[in-house]
């Protein structure tokens, strides 16, 4: 499965390390995934999904199940 996080579509972005001497190479900036599991009460089940970490802040802020219908909306969860 690739590094994509499944609330947000939150991707890795490709950018530049550059030397002292201004030299340019190409580099990834990954994003901070982690897999954790949720027990969504309207649905009586647990899930566990690959997030980011400013998705869990979300989730800690709106609630799990808000922040699913919004990814449901969105496109990024098809469950």
């Amino acid at each position: 499965m690739s590094r994509v996080c499944e609330l947000t579509g939150k991707k890795a972005m490709v950018g530049n390390n550059v030397s002292h001497a201004m030299n340019k190479t190409k580099r990834k900036f990954n994003i901070n995934l982690l897999k954790k599991r949720f027990y969504i009460p309207e649905e009586d089940k647990w899930v566990t999904l690959k997030i980011s970490a400013s998705a869990l802040k979300n989730i800690n802020k709106k609630g799990i199940s808000a922040v699913m219908k919004e990814a449901r909306e969105k496109g990024f969860l098809n469950k």
